[in-house]
């Protein structure tokens, strides 16, 4: 099933996953990624988009970001997307594009979804077997957000900050999270929202999220109408 077109809504956070073509890398070491880490902040502050959580990957990035205008994200990943392009091309003596086609992006209820998707991102080291624990993984926002180191490109999102009265309740309300494993109903609504371009969310807000774009925002319900699904209370988060 083709995926819908994007829709971008200010103030609406979203996750969004550039792949590599072909699934080839698009980092090979530390430099490539703190050169795409330090294109990718300069982008968001000047087009206007808060990036909350992020992993940078062998061969994909994800994000979780909430753009100030409709046109904030597609801006910025298209200023990102051509300078890195083209640093990357020059210094590893290639030519041609980077990217697997457009990126995905879908909108998140930050209510229900926004922190089991950012725990979702950060966690993406640790599925791929390449670490044991988030913390053993450089290139990511859990340490800005679990630990309050000093990252640029991460901006706190108003749920995040429920989290605590202050910086230290949250970074340890936030490290609490992780102890309970994402469930795998969770998991299956992130991944199939993102890749089908779906609204991440329960069914009022995916009817909300239809009637500000005029698109459909989940499946095609077929046959008889399905039971209403269930949001992922905070406490699952």
């Amino acid at each position: 099933m083709a995926r819908l077109p994007r829709y971008f809504a200010p103030d609406f956070p979203l996750h969004i996953i550039q792949r590599g073509n072909n699934r080839g890398p698009i980092f090979t070491d530390d430099d490539d990624r703190r050169a795409f880490r330090d294109d990718l902040a300069d982008a968001a502050c000047r087009h206007g988009v808060a990036i909350h959580a992020y992993v940078l990957m062998t061969n994909h990035i994800h994000l979780v970001a909430t753009p100030e205008r409709a046109t904030s994200l597609p801006k910025t990943i298209q200023a990102v997307g051509r300078r890195y392009v083209q640093y990357f091309n020059r210094r590893h003596q290639r030519s041609g594009t980077l990217w697997e086609g457009r990126y995905r992006a879908t909108l998140i209820d930050s209510e229900s979804y926004l922190l089991a998707c950012m725990r979702y991102v950060e966690l993406n080291p640790l599925r791929a077997g390449m670490v044991r624990h988030p913390a053993e993984y450089r290139w990511s926002s859990y340490h800005a957000n679990a630990r309050g180191y000093a990252d640029p490109l991460v901006t706190p999102h108003p749920t995040y900050s429920e989290l605590g009265c202050d910086a230290a309740g949250r970074h340890a309300a936030y490290r609490d999270l992780f102890r309970t494993a994402l469930s795998a109903e969770v998991l299956q609504a992130i991944r199939e929202a993102t890749n089908k371009a779906w609204a991440l969310g329960d069914d009022r807000f995916r009817e909300r999220v239809e009637i500000v774009s005029g698109r459909r925002a989940t499946r095609l319900r077929t046959g008889r109408t399905p039971s209403r699904g269930q949001p992922a209370a905070k406490s699952r988060v």
